[in-house]
């Protein structure tokens, strides 16, 4: 089982930057999609960008032309760049990767039953 460390959260003023990381580490399995996802205190869990393949992104409107995702597959890590942040994108951020049968069309779609292993969590404070 992959074991999945989230780091680089924080609190920014609106239209600032941060980038996540989430390091994978332990067996690696088969999944080929890894994503972010978000959840605000009384809110659904939201998928905000995904990966397929290392090469393949998806957003959420809500983030598209803010957010980039990336995969350093030499190293384990995905990444979000966060940018020009808003109040509303304050959450706890997760990393997780898509069950090992899950191909591009499924990690589009981002749904966080479609991912099998989760990472605890960064905190992203935004502030206007």
């Amino acid at each position: 089982q992959v074991q999945l460390v989230e780091s680089g959260g924080g609190s920014v003023q609106a239209g600032g930057s941060l980038r996540l990381s989430c390091a994978a580490s332990g067996y690696p399995g088969r999944g080929n999609c890894m994503g972010w996802f978000r959840q605000a205190p009384g809110k659904p869990r939201e998928g905000v960008a995904s990966i397929y393949a290392g090469d393949s992104p998806y957003y959420a409107e809500s983030v598209k032309g803010r957010f980039t995702i990336s995969q350093d597959k030499t190293k384990n890590t995905v990444y979000l760049q966060m940018n020009n942040l808003k109040p509303e994108d304050t959450a706890m951020y997760y990393c997780a990767r898509g069950l090992s049968w899950v191909d591009w069309k499924y990690c589009s779609g981002r749904r966080a039953a479609d991912f099998g292993d989760w990472g605890q969590g960064t905190q992203v404070n935004v502030s206007s």
